[in-house]
């Protein structure tokens, strides 16, 4: 199989080194571990986005987990966010399976791409805004190899802070102001902007977001992309 320039740029990031305390982080939770998967051999490094390269929706999430995709390598797989997000995008009809806990599970994303702010684990889930900085270039570059982007879903405010900043610097819109978050909101954008709470266990275990609030995001975005 020929490589894709979206493949060469996946290869680009699982090799970056531009974050020091991000590196030294994840590369500290591989070698720790958690005592459930301590038979693993953890990824460690920054995690590639993946999808269908003629995705029609692309979904914007924060960052990998600690345990969950620095761990298997695969955004959003092995963790309770992930199980949320592609139990919703099965549903919805974006992933050709409910449940995916590792990359050799088979799950295929049906027209969707899914990427993140940031690529690496960062602690407590916080990265800086200079971390941030030094990985936007790579979703700048997705954005411009994934050509049949429709919309977009952004999951939770910092996604959503940060593509703005894109299409702002891109001269697409004016200041990033004029638009606001919340979960189900749509802005009438090229591609459409729709977004949504992040799938953490922070919001769906106290009922901030729902499995039908989180349902309605992907069939909003199913409607848009007909």
């Amino acid at each position: 199989m020929a490589i894709t320039p979206l493949m060469k740029l996946q290869r680009e990031i699982a090799s970056c080194e531009a974050c020091p305390r991000l590196r030294r982080h994840c590369q500290q939770i591989a070698e720790v571990k958690r005592r459930a998967y301590l038979d693993w051999e953890y990824w460690g490094k920054p995690v590639p986005s993946f999808g269908d390269e003629k995705a029609r929706l692309l979904v914007i999430g924060l960052a990998p987990g600690a345990h969950g995709a620095n761990r298997t390598g695969q955004m959003f797989t092995g963790d309770a966010s992930g199980d949320f997000l592609f139990r919703t995008l099965h549903k919805a009809g974006f992933a050709s399976k409910a449940q995916c806990r590792s990359k050799a599970d088979g799950l295929k994303l049906i027209d969707a791409y899914i990427t993140g702010a940031g690529r690496c684990a960062p602690p407590d889930n916080k990265p800086h805004p200079d971390e941030l900085a030094k990985c936007r270039p790579y979703l700048e570059s997705e954005l411009k190899l994934l050509k049949n982007v429709k919309a977009v879903v952004v999951l939770g405010r910092i996604a959503f802070d940060t593509y703005l900043r894109i299409l702002r610097d891109q001269g697409d819109i004016g200041r990033t102001s004029g638009y606001k978050f919340g979960h189900g909101v749509v802005h009438d954008l090229s591609p459409w902007l729709i977004c949504s709470y992040h799938p953490s266990r922070q919001n769906t275990q106290t009922g901030r977001l729902t499995e039908r609030m989180f349902l309605d995001v992907f069939e909003t975005a199913r409607h848009l992309l007909v």
